[in-house]
């Protein structure tokens, strides 16, 4: 949530902040010198249709700060406010809520600020907010995932995920047929990837714990948003999501260094029993290789079916991951060496003469 657009939102928005606004301070705005009428600015989203919009009273910014937000019944609002809740319980940094109309679909939320993790990542700062970020995610996997409240990350969930790839990078963006080559080989890598998800710990997974969803505060601390698509998955899903952002790239000796401090401190807190250093790297690895194959499809979906072409130009980074996944294990991995001989031998030559890889213009 960054950039101020122009797009308004809806009066009735408006008016059920204003009406909270004077709930909230427990008298009638009449005669009390404050404006009653809730003025929101739009602030940039994510890649759903939600908007977010920061509240002002008057000339006055609201205090604290607020943010309501205007969230169709597609996304997931109940899910959003039970996790929260189950975050919030188990001692993670979440948006308090001070109101909910789940029927309007509208939320009021306490406001983080505008400074995503992204921003502030540096080589001299970025050890620092990791090892924050992992504070985090131990307080997450601590979570006693109860099952009314998440769903499991299972093997339907996963392989639809994956098959975003199939749907829309490669006849959508690319404009390529799907051979019997290429679909052979994805699906016995679908499947070892599937394999490799469900021999781990299963824990509360975020699911898009990235530099884009997470919050630097004031006090030094980090915020966690955009929780909905919370489930119950691999243990290696979130560190995957952080230290393999499709937003910013470190070299690889620094995120197995953050990977290996990140399981003895699991390990310590006993969330997890002891694992070799090489099996939870091999189950890192084959899970962001899970990860960055459904992004490209999720990257490409935006793009076309969203109208948000600006994610392409994140591709080339997850494409590099892809490579660098598929390089690591193909002489272990049967499934790996067979889909790295059709995606390195006909998908990366035609990705690198796209205008969206060269860094051109947007499709």
């Amino acid at each position: 949530m960054l950039t101020e657009t122009t797009a308004a939102p809806s009066l009735s928005l408006s008016g059920w902040v204003s009406q909270y606004l004077v709930a909230a301070a427990g008298h009638s705005c009449e005669g009390s010198g404050q404006s009653c009428v809730a003025e929101l600015t739009l602030i940039a989203g994510d890649a759903s249709p939600r908007k977010y919009y920061r509240v002002t009273q008057g000339s006055e910014v609201a205090s604290p700060t607020l943010i309501a937000v205007e969230s169709p019944p597609t996304e997931k609002n109940h899910e959003f406010l039970a996790i929260r809740q189950l975050l919030a319980d188990g001692g993670v940094r979440v948006p308090a809520l001070l109101a909910a109309d789940l029927d309007l679909g509208y939320l009021l939320l306490e406001d983080l600020g505008d400074a995503l993790l992204l921003s502030d990542l540096t080589d001299q700062s970025v050890d620092g907010w990791y090892a924050s970020a992992f504070t985090s995610l131990l307080s997450v996997v601590a979570i006693d995932p109860l099952p009314e409240s998440l769903q499991p990350y299972d093997e339907t969930r996963l392989r639809q995920e994956m098959d975003l790839f199939m749907d829309w990078f490669v006849p959508r963006l690319l404009d390529q047929p799907i051979t019997l080559e290429l679909q052979e080989a994805f699906d016995h890598l679908a499947s070892r990837l599937i394999e490799n998800a469900q021999e781990q710990p299963q824990v509360l997974v975020h699911r898009d714990f990235h530099s884009r969803n997470l919050m630097a505060l004031p006090d030094g601390k980090l915020g966690v948003i955009d929780f909905q698509d919370a489930v119950v998955g691999p243990i290696t899903y979130d560190p995957v999501s952080l230290l393999k952002d499709c937003y910013i790239q470190w070299p690889r000796t620094r995120q197995l260094g953050w990977l290996s401090d990140y399981r003895r401190r699991l390990e310590t807190c006993h969330n997890i029993p002891p694992v070799p250093e090489e099996v939870f790297v091999q189950w890192f690895d084959l899970m962001g290789l899970q990860r960055h194959i459904k992004v490209l499809g999720i990257f490409a979906r935006l793009a076309f079916r969203d109208g948000k072409p600006d994610y392409l130009l994140d591709l080339p980074r997850v494409i590099a991951y892809v490579s660098e996944a598929l390089d690591l294990y193909k002489d272990i991995e049967p499934a790996v060496a067979a889909f790295q001989a059709v995606f390195e031998g006909h998908i990366v030559p035609i990705c690198r003469g796209a205008s969206w890889f060269r860094g051109g213009e947007r499709p």
